[in-house]
Formats: C-alpha cells, structure tokens, sequence
C-alpha cells in the first residue's frame, strides 16, 4: 500500500512528525529539526509535556475503545513517525484481533512504518496508506481494501488537524471520513489550542522555518468536529483529564490541548 515513488526525504527543511519525536525524546529526527524543535520550547516549554501527555491520551482512549467499546479496526490518519506504544500495539495487545490502517504521506514516517508498524499478534492485521489527509476520499477508498466498512472503524486525527488549510477544510475532512464509516464508529481526535498564547507564538515562528505551517484554534471550532456525534465520558476535555489514572503523575494544570471520543448515531 504504500508509494516508493513519493517525495524523497528532505533533511534541510524541519518536520512536525520529526521535531515531534525529538519532544517525546526520539532520536529519528535531523539537525535542522532539534534546532528548530529547540527554539520552540524556548517559546512554549509546554510543548514537550503535550507531545508526552497526547501519547498517554492515545493509549488510554484505544485501550477504552478495542477494550469496552468492542472495536476492532482503527484508522489512524496523521501518525507521525513511530513511538513507544503505537496504536497497533495497543489495540492488538487489548483485542488481539484488531486491523490498523495507518495514513501519512511523510517518506520518513512511511519508511518507518515499513520497518516497524507490523503485527504484534497473528490474528490482527497492521497496515499503512500514503496518502494525503487533504484527500480523505482516497483515504477511505484505500483503507476499504484492508477495512470492513459495514462494521464500525474508529477514526484518529492525533493533533494533526493544524495541518488543516481553513477550520473550514478540517471540518470537511473530518465529516469526509466520518459519512464514510457506520453508526457505531468513534473519533478520536485531539488538538492545541489558542488558550495558550505561548503557543501560538510558536505556530507562528514555525511556519517561518519552511515548515508546514500549523494552525492553532479555538476550543469550539476543534469542538464543532465532533457535532453530530455522541461523546464518551468525560466528554470534550483537556486531554490530560480524559480518563487518566488517578495514581498517574499528570501536569500541574491544564494543557492548552483539548481531545475527546465521539460515537457515530
């Protein structure tokens, strides 16, 4: 599924997915991305904590969904290059059986994914798209050769959506997605947001380095992508108060990143 042909890798222009890893203390990145990744935690210290805490907001939401929601196929768009306790690696070690698409159209991200998104069980089913989240028609179109689309999927988007043109381009590849899969699919979904103004002075630089520019928003218009569905208990939150285990060692006070799980009526 994926397209050796793509994009070739580009080291002199810094990356989300790589300055991410270098947050959550990875060593797949480039000199250009510790730089850069540097200088935004000159600006926002706080990043570092969300890169942490949004993987412990994955793990907590998958291990709630492939556990006591029953699902069996996940579609995580936007992975980012992998990291400890990926999505597969939690839905398969809950439900042994679980299918995972991941989506990105990173060549790095992807040629990671080549050499370390695989199985973790015999029975599940672990599998990649290079693809574009702009283009979520040929997103879904791929994952139905691997997908079962009369059963419910969840759909991820792990504060990714920034990458979005417009608020009102992420609302349309969120609902593109989501008409696509049944009544009994979740979103799972989670993003920075403007209460933090740190933030998004760093959204701001960043896009000054030849990055993909990032685009912060409010908590209602990251909230308005879940209209239309049901939340899962405890509903639109910071992601650090969604479930979290109350012998874990969280943050001292809320992060400027909210995220919640929805169910499709």
């Amino acid at each position: 599924m994926s397209h050796p042909q793509g994009p070739a890798i580009r080291a002199d222009i810094p990356h989300s997915a790589r300055i991410w890893n270098f947050w959550m203390g990875g060593e797949d990145n480039y000199e250009v991305d510790r730089v850069v990744g540097e200088a935004c935690l000159e600006i926002d210290p706080d990043i570092a904590t969300m890169a942490v805490q949004s993987r412990q907001f994955l793990i907590r939401a998958v291990r709630h969904l492939a556990g006591e929601a029953g699902s069996r196929q996940f579609l995580d768009i936007g992975t980012g290059l992998p990291s400890m306790q990926n999505t597969h690696e939690v839905a398969q070690a809950t439900a042994p059986d679980s299918k995972i698409i991941y989506v990105d159209n990173d060549p790095l991200v992807l040629t990671h994914a080549q050499a370390l998104l695989t199985n973790t069980t015999d029975e599940g089913v672990t599998a990649y798209i290079d693809a574009d989240f702009h283009d979520p028609e040929q997103i879904t179109a791929h994952a139905r050769n691997v997908l079962d689309f009369s059963q419910p999927v969840t759909v991820m988007f792990m504060g990714v959506l920034g990458h979005a043109r417009s608020h009102d381009d992420m609302l349309r590849i969120v609902r593109t997605v989501m008409d696509a899969v049944p009544s009994g699919s979740h979103l799972v979904l989670w993003d920075g947001t403007t209460d933090s103004q740190a933030y998004v002075t760093l959204c701001e630089e960043y896009a000054k380095t030849g990055g993909v520019p990032y685009h912060p928003r409010t908590q209602a218009e990251i909230r308005a992508a879940f209209d239309g569905f049901e939340f899962v208990e405890p509903g639109f939150v910071p992601i650090t108060e969604w479930r979290s285990d109350p012998t874990q060692v969280g943050v001292d006070r809320p992060l400027a990143a909210y995220g919640g799980v929805a169910r499709k009526p």
